[in-house]
């Protein structure tokens, strides 16, 4: 295992822009803002930044945040912002739209109107923004502190700069799959200017951040490759969450750390190269400055919060109970969503593995690029159990090939290029996974099928383009023919086609993100049929003073999501192992299985 450093040597001379990244759950998010009070404390100007589009920097600052950086009350000399992706589509929409000629009509308008209204749009404005960030457009700071999205968003993002400047480079026609690009091609310097910042050591350095734990540590390693691929080799190295307090004679606090000195010895060969620093488990919720100093303090903590008078929590049931209400149904669409990190796949696979052993028909598949599936079930397979997975890269080729057969099949050579060219657009990607999802929605027709969703910021993404192709069915369909058309919305919006279990933890914000989740599904008139509150320590018991303010914090949200979020709370305990393999999975459908104490 790689030597230890202090966490203060990472921010030793640091670069200008530092990005912490790694997968869902890990805190990324927490360790970007402690390290910005750090560097703020010590005398520094900082900008610090979410990219991600389901950011919760509002909540853990206490600062309501927007597109424009604003200052952090108890932190002069820091300010924050989130790149709001909708607000930056819209921006980049006017903008377009600005550009085209004056006596242009307004149905000419509308047209390109509709050509940027889709999931896209708004991916590519963001990074117009994130671009800027990286080209100068942060004046007077020393720092910019960028929170990213999970580790497959983020990757994407630090991809676009090659990727955009490549397909822009020759291409003249003014028009993609954006429609007119005017608005990008005037930003082509910007983007190779982003391109040189993120490659340059002495301007940008990657923090990986992983818990100590196998999938997450295998997760930074397969992280790591793909920056250094991308040119982005000033990388470090954070375990967060490493659990170190004596607890003799308590058996969970001796299995966490079983679990966790295991996982640790075990680290892929690929991180060791890098320097590595350590964060301890904290017994308290990293919301507010106080509790985000904390983190990289020794310290006194924050006062815990006050747990309910009584330990039960009613209405909360086990896992099985969530399974028998499933099966109820001959068939259904169950998707599992939630914020990056809270264990998704696990309970979308426990749960196609219950639904097998309950005799149904079951795909289970994930629109997740970074997925895990095949890890999860160890590649066991299950009678009436089917999984796979869609893979962007070859749905994005299979889309490519059948537009060439299609549309292009009668066009000459010159034509076909450029065709070809613009099908090579970073947003083909984005329209390949689309009909690759609305294939799956519809298998429930006949079976079951499990989707185990990306990330929250990546789904919503994959919802707006289906809200994009919903309108665009009734308008070119319904409105031609008279038929009645029914789109992917639609069968997401039906209760009886549909079941939505958001998946969340028993802490502070990753509850508020899965009630902001639900707040935007409803929107869009789509109700969560459950939620399921996992890896909770509430059933184990432990004397750990750490472990046990986590627990007081557990309950406290417990009572907050099965009283005024959800119609239905189902709770997943903390596992002394972790649940992979078929008979593991089995184990979280037991009907023993406890709920919350």
């Amino acid at each position: 295992m790689p030597t230890q450093r202090p966490l203060d040597d990472l921010l030793t001379n640091a670069p200008r822009h530092l990005f912490f990244t790694g997968k869902g759950g890990v805190g990324k998010t927490s360790l970007a803002c402690a390290c910005a009070l750090r560097l703020v404390d010590a005398g520094r100007r900082v900008l610090l930044v979410s990219t991600d589009p389901a950011s919760n920097l509002d909540e853990m600052l206490a600062t309501p945040l927007g597109r424009q950086p604003r200052d952090v009350a108890g932190a002069p000399g820091l300010q924050a912002m989130n790149i709001a992706p909708e607000a930056a589509a819209e921006a980049y929409r006017q903008r377009v739209l600005a550009q085209m000629a004056p006596g242009s009509t307004e149905a000419e308008r509308g047209q390109v109107r509709e050509q940027l209204s889709g999931a896209c749009t708004t991916e590519i404005a963001a990074f117009d923004e994130f671009v800027g960030l990286l080209a100068g457009d942060a004046h007077g700071f020393d720092h910019v502190v960028f929170d990213t999205a999970p580790t497959g968003h983020t990757l994407r993002l630090l991809s676009l700069p090659k990727a955009w400047t490549g397909f822009l480079e020759g291409n003249d026609r003014g028009a993609s799959c954006l429609g007119p690009h005017s608005g990008l091609k005037m930003q082509e310097a910007r983007f190779r200017e982003a391109m040189q910042a993120l490659g340059d050591a002495a301007r940008t350095r990657v923090v990986l951040v992983t818990r100590p734990d196998a999938p997450a540590l295998r997760e930074a390693a397969r992280t790591r490759e793909e920056l250094l691929a991308l040119g982005l080799a000033n990388q470090w190295l954070v375990v967060n969450g490493v659990f170190t307090e004596a607890a003799p004679g308590d058996a969970v606090a001796a299995a966490l750390q079983a679990q966790q000195h295991a996982a640790l010895q075990a680290m892929p060969p690929a991180l060791a190269p890098l320097p590595i620093s350590h964060v301890p488990l904290r017994g308290f919720d990293m919301v507010g400055l106080p509790a985000l100093r904390a983190l990289l303090s020794d310290g006194a903590p924050p006062a815990p919060p006050a747990a309910p008078a009584s330990d039960g929590v009613p209405g909360v049931q086990p896992l099985h109970a969530l399974a028998d209400e499933l099966a109820r149904q001959p068939h259904a669409l169950v998707m599992v969503m939630g914020k990056g990190g809270v264990g998704k796949t696990t309970i979308a696979a426990a749960l196609a593995v219950a639904l097998a052993r309950r005799g149904k028909s079951v795909h289970l598949s994930t629109t997740d690029p970074a997925a895990h599936l095949a890890a999860t079930l160890e590649g066991a397979s299950v009678p009436g159990l089917r999984v796979d997975r869609i893979d962007p890269h070859a749905e994005t080729q299979r889309y490519i090939d059948k537009v060439m057969a299609t549309k292009g099949r009668d066009l000459d050579e010159a034509a076909r290029a450029l065709m070809l060219e613009d099908l090579r657009s970073p947003c083909t990607e984005e329209v390949a996974v689309f009909h690759a999802f609305s294939r799956i929605v519809s298998e429930a027709r006949g079976a079951f099928v499990i989707l185990d969703t990306a990330p929250t910021g990546h789904t919503l993404l994959l919802m707006d383009a289906t809200g994009a192709y919903h309108r665009q069915m009734l308008r070119d369909f319904e409105g031609s023919t008279g038929a009645r058309v029914v789109t992917p919305l639609m069968r997401l919006q039906d209760a009886d086609y549909t079941r939505i279990v958001l998946v969340t933890l028993p802490e502070t914000t990753p509850v508020s993100e899965a009630a902001a989740l639900q707040e935007d599904l409803q929107r869009a008139r789509i109700t969560p049929f459950a939620w399921v509150v996992n890896r909770s320590l509430a059933p184990a018991g432990t004397t750990s003073p750490v472990l046990a303010g986590r627990i007081a914090g557990e309950r406290v949200q417990l009572r907050r999501v099965a009283d005024g979020l959800a119609r239905r709370t189902y709770v997943v305990p903390w596992c002394a192992q972790p649940p992979i393999g078929v008979r593991a999975l089995e184990g979280l459908d037991a009907e023993d299985a406890p709920a919350a104490r």
